[in-house]
């Protein structure tokens, strides 16, 4: 203690690491709560407002940080620092359309649509995160995407902890889920799907930067907005998230808290009985929190979760589509501002629907308790009782500058078509 001491009274020295066992489940319980031990310390020394461990990151001089799994934990709060959002270069998009219409990319979006399987592949926290060379897209040498993270280091993704740890983060399951269509889709028995071998020709045109106009990412007001759903039947209002770190739960608390949204509290006359069943399943729901440019899930639930998000999925290299179960307990990386800015920087080159087709991946579906897809036999998220919708605001608002300054898509359309 007397090294905590140190460091707490001085500040700005270099102080040594203050260690804790690790306790089995990595956790220390506080007034009958249970939190990460590194959390709780900085919380009460450094950042009052610090809302989960993935706004922190050890200093280089710590020997012990939690993420490396050792028998003791550092719980030096000088020994962590905040994780800063990073700063998103701006798009370039050429003033005026270079791009041949024949180069259209809207027959191969149409091909690849056709081939999707009928119901979303499934996947299953941490099974089906921890396979190397399981990665379903083969990316052709000329992509004009760059490769999912998958594609060359499976189980490493730094959102991922091990197995052991209680914040564990699954994957996630997205709405329309983006697919990089320059991909090559490989037959994979647990979630890739089988289509035709889809060559999309690289569009790079050579243009000066004076032919060009950027296209800056911006922060908005409200970061996402959230509608309920109990099977296909809209519930209540929208909820729009100010704060960075919102619960959605399915209690009652009726003093419109701008970080609840709480389900219990909306009626619907065309409830059936598995959706009242349900209702009362959802517990303390999930945990969403946008931090560094990035937006996580953490099932606070007993139940688990179910996720639909192009995004991951893309990073993890499943079918787009795909349905990812996460545990009670577990946390997920749902979407990365900075894989999602390189995906739309590429796809600028290749002309209207390449960058409208990323609009799929800005809305992230979530179902509570139920799940839906190939392994269920509910096989749309309309299918399942209670279920979200997340829409993200900044990718969202920054697809639209995009695509106004674009313009008008190449592919010609009449009344008749």
């Amino acid at each position: 203690m007397e090294e905590l001491e140190k460091a707490l009274s001085s500040p700005g020295q270099p102080s040594k690491c203050v260690t804790i066992p690790r306790s089995l489940d990595g956790r220390l319980q506080v007034s009958h709560r249970k939190g990460l031990p590194h959390v709780i310390y900085c919380r009460v020394w450094r950042w009052p407002d610090l809302q989960s461990h993935h706004e922190l990151k050890p200093l280089d001089i710590c020997e012990f940080p939690f993420g490396s799994k050792q028998k003791e934990v550092c719980i030096n709060p000088y020994h962590y620092k905040r994780v800063e959002s990073p700063v998103l270069p701006p798009v370039l998009v050429p003033r005026h359309s270079e791009f041949n219409p024949q180069h259209s990319l809207l027959v191969q979006f149409r091909n690849l649509s056709h081939n999707e399987p009928h119901m979303p592949h499934n996947a299953t926290f941490p099974d089906s995160f921890q396979q190397p060379n399981s990665t379903p897209f083969s990316i052709s040498p000329n992509s004009p995407y760059p490769p999912s993270p998958a594609s060359s280091t499976y189980p490493s993704s730094p959102a991922s902890s091990g197995p052991s740890s209680p914040f564990q983060l699954p994957a996630d399951t997205p709405p329309p889920a983006y697919m990089p269509p320059d991909d090559q889709m490989g037959q994979d028995n647990s979630q890739s799907m089988d289509t035709s071998n889809t060559m999309i020709p690289q569009i790079m045109p050579n243009i000066s930067t004076r032919d060009v106009q950027p296209v800056a990412y911006e922060e908005p007001k409200h970061w996402c907005s959230i509608v309920y759903y109990e099977l296909n039947n809209r519930v209540g209002e929208a909820f729009h998230a100010s704060s960075t770190s919102v619960l959605v739960d399915g209690f009652t608390d009726p003093s419109n808290n701008k970080n609840r949204f709480c389900l219990g509290l909306l009626s619907n006359v065309n409830r059936n009985s598995t959706i009242e069943n349900t209702r009362r399943h959802i517990g303390k729901g999930v945990h969403l929190y946008y931090v560094g440019g990035e937006v996580y899930a953490e099932c606070l639930s007993d139940s688990s979760i179910f996720v639909q998000s192009r995004n991951c999925n893309y990073h993890h290299g499943f079918h787009p589509t795909t349905v990812c179960k996460i545990p009670s307990g577990c946390s997920l990386k749902i979407f990365n501002n900075q894989e999602f800015a390189q995906l739309l920087a590429q796809s600028v080159n290749h002309g209207f629907e390449a960058v409208y087709e990323l609009t799929k991946m800005c809305t992230i579906r979530m179902s509570f308790v139920k799940g839906w897809g190939a392994e269920y036999h509910r096989q749309d998220v309309t299918s399942t009782p209670c279920w979200i919708e997340i829409h993200l605001h900044g990718p969202l608002q920054w697809l639209d500058k995009v695509l106004t300054q674009m313009g008008s898509p190449l592919n010609p359309i009449s009344s008749v078509s």
